[in-house]
This record gives structure tokens, sequence and C-alpha cells, in this order.
């Protein structure tokens, strides 16, 4: 008596092959049910609401808002000027480092504080002095120029 060529692993490669193309053969069926082909236009449009989410139905007429093209602004905010007046404030030095030249004041109207460089100094200066200076934009956020001693 011979024996069967077919041994279990071919068996199992078999059966692997018959399962893979059943399974290809679902899909592509699934996929023939589910077209888009043969849809009118109307059914594969896609609409936005006013909240900006996709949804199947048309916006409503009455929901719409007009928007001012002036009112678009483009790229970086625009800064607006500074009074002259608003320039000049008063405040006390919080902290001065002599040997590194630099140091903070707190400003009284807005009581942030604002860095300041020896080169900005006019007057000999020390900690907890009353003084005037005026605000400029650096890098890294304001700094105080110009500073001048209060009697």
């Amino acid at each position: 008596m011979a024996k069967s060529q077919e041994t279990y692993s071919k068996k199992e490669k078999e059966k692997k092959k018959l399962k893979k193309r059943q399974d290809k053969e679902e899909k592509r069926i699934e996929r023939k049910a589910n077209s888009n082909k043969g849809k009118s236009f109307e059914e594969m449009l896609a609409y936005v609401d006013e909240n900006g989410n996709l949804s199947s139905t048309p916006p409503d007429p009455s929901k719409r808002k007009i928007i001012n093209l002036d009112d678009i602004q483009l790229g970086a905010r625009k800064e607006q000027a500074v009074e002259p007046a608003d320039l000049i404030r008063k405040g006390n030095i919080t902290f001065y480092n002599e040997a590194k030249g630099y140091g903070f004041i707190r400003d009284v109207r807005s009581q942030e504080s604002i860095f300041f460089h020896v080169n900005g100094v006019m007057q000999q200066v020390k900690e907890k002095d009353k003084v005037s200076f005026e605000v400029e934009r650096g890098l890294k956020g304001l700094n105080a120029v110009k500073i001048t001693l209060l009697s």
C-alpha cells in the first residue's frame, strides 16, 4: 500500500489559499455593492454647516452671516500707534545688579516688571528708587529706556 503524497502542511496551505480567495471575493462583492458609481451628483455632494462640520443637507439661508471683507486681516496683527503720554511711565526699581548692569522696574500703573539695562539709565540709580522711564519693545519683551530719578 502506497502512502498518500498529501501531507498535513500541504493540506493547511491549500485551506489558507482557498480561504484567502473567498475573502477576496467577498470584499470585491461588498465594494461593488457600496460603490458610488451610478449615483447622482446631488447624492455625492457634501455641505459645510455654520459650525464648519460636514453635512448631507444644504445650509439654511436664514443662518447665513454677512462678513465684511475689510474685517479680515491677513498676516500678523498690526500694532496700534502709542500715544506720547503713554510712553513716559513711573515706577520703582525692584532689582538692580550693578556688576552685570541690568535690573527690573515695577511699573506703578500696570504693576508689570520691565527689564532695563545700564545703557538706558541717565543718572546713577539703586534699588527702591522712584524713577520715570520710557518703554521700547525689545527682542524678548518690553525694555525701559531713558530712566531718570524722581525727586
